[in-house]
């Protein structure tokens, strides 16, 4: 191994399983302690239990490294500041934070409820805010320091889950944010929207053709909190076995100005579709194909 992480100490939410799990293991494997942060929920965020991140420690302290477990939720604010409270307390410092747990409600938006919507946003967007937070804290005094959070191509927007792609979209933009405030305090903030066999992916209504396994996703977040990287930041990154690739940056795509006056809705007809036209929607393409494929009880391929 390299060691890219050789005296870092790194906190792991959703570390007891999946992506999670692979992020904890390769983190101490490249050297890091570990702080293994999960809940123990079912992927509905049922039942907790604290066993799958003791377990997790075991595996790593069984290989020679150094981990301790937090079975705290992190979707509230003192589940956030235990986990980086105990990063310190056990090893001194904390040097990256990778926020991947998360849950499924799905559901279409006009039959969702309010409990299938507050828990997906707490754990996703909350949970990984709550995280940060403590953490920028730290890292500002420290003046240094990586952030990691989890996204997924469905924060392009989603059929049957509306609330996994409102958190998915909002961590972009915490992100985003987290990189532009704590820039000058050199802490780096990035987004990772994985596409790996996991639980979740496993309830993916097509058969996707790039996907890869979560230890690829995990070579990408050891990166991304090492030394290598510093200078990388505010970014979101795709891996699915072995693809790589980075999203665009928001921006305008074009404009139009009214010449004179102000704009009418009878002015804004006659231009704007030639003028400024639309984006298209690369998500509305796979609809028709997944309808026909559902009819025909088959999954389509994405």
């Amino acid at each position: 191994m390299a060691e890219f992480l050789r005296g870092k100490t790194v906190a792991v939410t959703g570390a007891g399983r999946g992506i999670g799990r692979a992020v904890a293991l390769a983190c101490a494997a490249e050297g890091a302690a570990v702080v293994v942060n999960d809940y123990g929920v079912g992927i509905d965020g049922s039942a907790p239990a604290s066993e799958v991140a003791d377990e997790v420690v075991k595996e790593i302290e069984a290989a020679g490294g150094r981990a301790v477990a937090v079975a705290d939720d992190i979707a509230t604010m003192a589940g956030g500041e235990r986990v980086v409270r105990t990063a310190v307390e056990a090893f001194g410092r904390l040097d990256g934070v990778v926020c991947v747990a998360g849950i499924l409600r799905e559901r279409m938006l006009f039959n969702m409820s309010e409990q299938e919507w507050d828990p997906v946003i707490a754990t996703h967007l909350k949970g990984t805010f709550t995280v940060f937070r403590a953490a920028a804290a730290l890292m500002r005094q420290q003046g240094g320091g990586s952030l990691i959070g989890f996204t997924s191509g469905n924060h392009q927007g989603s059929v049957s889950q509306a609330n996994y792609s409102a958190a998915k979209g909002g961590i972009i933009s915490l992100v985003r944010s987290a990189a532009l405030g704590l820039n000058k305090y050199g802490v780096t903030a990035n987004c990772v929207a994985p596409v790996a066999r996991t639980r979740m992916s496993a309830n993916v209504p097509m058969e996707l053709k790039e996907i890869g396994e979560p230890e690829d996703v995990a070579a990408l977040v050891v990166y991304l909190l090492s030394d290598a990287a510093k200078e990388i930041t505010g970014q979101v990154y795709t891996v699915a076995g072995p693809k790589i690739a980075v999203w665009a940056q928001p921006r305008e795509l074009r404009a139009m100005y009214a010449a004179s006056g102000s704009w009418t809705p009878e002015r804004i007809a006659d231009f704007l579709p030639g003028t400024v036209g639309v984006d298209p929607m690369p998500m509305l393409q796979q609809l028709e194909v997944m309808a026909k494929a559902a009819a025909a009880k088959e999954r389509p391929n994405a």
